[in-house]
């Protein structure tokens, strides 16, 4: 599966899709962000049932902004609508499989039940 560009406009449609949403947040700039590229694409390739997605940060900074990127690239990852993972830094591509494999098998009734609790707490 190929890349999406998300925008101010699209983000909040592909969140609400559910399932896993890896969010590559980049600028052109960005040495790297380039060589971070292939290797996100070389992983959405093997993940049909994965939204891979990048966001440029220069054009959108609203979201940039609403994630508090202050360093690129970030990798977000919101599975079901909660943000699981963000990180700044270019992963290896074993990393990047091994974060997706994780967000595959994370037991989303369990984090939202923690998540329940620590409001509480």
């Amino acid at each position: 599966m190929a890349t999406v560009e998300l925008t101010k406009d699209t983000f909040q449609e592909a969140v609400d899709q559910g399932g896993i949403l890896l969010v590559d947040f980049w600028a052109a700039w960005c040495g790297p962000c380039r060589q971070f590229a292939p290797v996100f694409e070389r992983v959405s390739d093997k993940h049909g049932d994965v939204v891979f997605a990048k966001v440029d940060t220069e054009a959108q900074p609203e979201l940039a902004g609403a994630f508090q990127i202050t360093s690129i690239p970030t990798l977000a990852v919101i599975k079901d609508k909660v943000v699981i993972f963000s990180q700044p830094g270019a992963l290896p591509e074993p990393a990047l499989e091994d974060l997706v494999d994780q967000a595959k098998q994370l037991d989303m009734d369990e984090v939202r039940r923690q998540i329940a609790e620590s409001g509480q707490a």
